[in-house]
Order: structure tokens, then sequence, then C-alpha cells
């Protein structure tokens, strides 16, 4: 019995030393942290309090390395609290700008998947129209909207087909498709080097560009007119960038109007990618028309090769 009540004893001893240890080891870390947010004229005065305190109890050297120790661990405290702050900071930040990515790639995901359906029904009654007219032209129509078609379903399945090639090849189907359309209405000229086919570029934004200039600018034009589409590179202080320019001769735009949603879906998917690196440039030449530039850096895609 004694030797039971030895041991409980003992246990009961080693639990109040752990609990003592677990209170010192809290008020050690709220004293920390009170320090690393406490001003220091605060602490000033709180050092005053003590060393006179402390002197009037023959202490005084007590005090002193009081407020030693507590400006040292200040100093200690503060700069752990600065990184504490900087590093949520930087998490909070990093997760907006994913959410808004996100956002942005699930918003151009639903767009990629209904490929504007007025656009595929005009094309089939179009079609439907020249099988009874001219069987060769439907034919040649019904060719070039397969090839839209091939052009853009790789991209709601992969990041690799991302290229300024493919946009070009999804974009000549298009025109093809409206120049049947609109007949004699619609010039087009493309004029993109093959060096720069295989530069990274983000899917749909030189088609939402082409849309504009035919709805807003040469469909409302009696006698139609052309587009130009180019890509040419710079180089300047923020390294190589690459301009891919969209002109039309159409009625214009109007720069009061404000951009619309396909634009301004553009330009906050260029800040999302590239930061202020990356512009979208509205122009209205002196002769008429249009002039709207994509200008990102030039980066050629390392999975151009791959098979989609």
């Amino acid at each position: 019995m004694a030797f039971a009540r030895t041991k409980q004893g003992t246990r009961s001893t080693l639990a109040f030393i752990r609990e003592i240890g677990e209170t010192a080891r809290t008020l050690w870390w709220e004293f920390f942290d009170w320090l690393a947010v406490v001003e220091w004229r605060k602490l000033v005065v709180i050092h005053i309090l003590v060393v006179i305190v402390l002197g009037m109890l023959h202490a005084g050297q007590v005090g002193g390395w009081f407020v030693f120790l507590s400006v040292c661990l200040k100093i200690l405290a503060g700069g752990k609290r600065r990184a504490e702050v900087e590093a949520k900071e930087a998490t909070e930040h990093a997760g907006t700008e994913s959410l808004e990515r996100r956002l942005a790639e699930a918003q151009l995901a639903a767009l990629q998947a209904q490929v504007e359906p007025h656009f595929l029904f005009n094309t089939l009654a179009l079609i439907g129209q020249l099988i009874e007219t001219d069987q060769k032209q439907a034919a040649k129509v019904h060719s070039h909207l397969i090839d839209y078609l091939r052009a853009t379903m790789p991209q709601m399945r992969s990041r690799s087909n991302h290229t300024l090639g493919r946009q070009i090849d999804m974009s000549r189907a298009y025109l093809a498709i409206m120049q049947a359309r609109m007949k004699e209405r619609l010039a087009v000229s493309i004029d993109v080097a093959p060096e720069l086919l295989s530069a990274s570029f983000p899917p749909m934004m030189l088609q939402t560009l082409i849309e504009n200039s035919i709805k807003h600018g040469l469909e409302p034009k009696i006698e139609g007119g052309r587009i130009d589409i180019r890509a040419t590179t710079t180089t300047g202080p923020s390294g190589s960038m690459l301009d891919v320019e969209v002109h039309d001769d159409g009625i214009g735009f109007d720069v009061h109007a404000g951009e619309g949603v396909g634009l301004a879906n553009i330009r906050e998917r260029l800040r999302l990618l590239h930061g202020n690196r990356a512009q979208l440039i509205i122009e209205t030449p002196h002769d008429g028309g249009a002039r709207v530039i994509i200008r990102l850096p030039f980066a050629p895609d390392i999975f151009a090769g791959t098979k989609p």
C-alpha cells in the first residue's frame, strides 16, 4: 500500500511539473507575441517602471538584464511577426490570383465548349442553301467548317495547342466560311512569318478580334471591306514582344462606346497571364476602320512539336 501511495504521489508530482511546464511555455509564447506587437514607446515606459521598482528592491542588475533581454526579444519577435504577416499576405494574394485565373479559364472553357451556336447554325444553314444552288461551294464550306472545328476542339483538351499557329489555322477556316457568306464583300490578308507560328498565344483572343471586326466594322458597311492580320516581334526593355494585329477598313471603332464583353475579357486574361507586360491596344487609323493589337511576351511554345 505504501509503495502504491508513493507511486501515485510520484505520478501526481510529474503531472504537476508537466502542467507547470505547459503553463510556462504558454506564458512565454504569449509574452513573445506581445513583444511583437507592443509599441516601442509603451515598452520604454514599462522598462522605466521595472527599473525603478527593482532599484527600490535593490535588484537593479536584474532590471538591467530584463531591459536588455526584452529589447533583444522585441527585435526578434518583430522580425518574426513581419515575416508571418508578409507570408500571410503573399499567400492570400497568390490565392486570389489563382482563383481569378481559374475563373478566367472556366469562362474560356465555357466559351470554347459552346463554339458560338448562332455561327454554327448560320454555317449549316448556308451549306443547306448552297446544296440547292452550288454543290461545289457547299462542299468547300463544309470542308472549312470541319477545319474550323478541328482547330478549335483540341484547345478544349490540352494547353499544348495554345500557339499562334493554331489560332491562325482556326482563323483561316473561320474567315473562309465568312467569305462564303459575304462573298466579294470580304477580303482577307494574313501575314505571319513561319518562325512565329510556334509562339505561345492564348486561345480565342485572335478569334474574338476577327469576329468584332466583321460584326461591328464590316457587316454594317454596305460594300464590306477587308481584314488584315499580321504578327511581328519587337525588342525593348522588357525583352522580346509579340504583336498580333487585326486591322479592318470598316465603319470604325467608337472608343467612347466602351470595349464590350469580348475585349474586356481579353484585357483581363492578359493581365492574369502576363501582368503589366501585356497590352490590348486599340487604334483608330486616320483613313478609317479600326486596328487592335495584342502585345505580349514572345515565347516559343515548348509543346509546339507535340501531337494534340
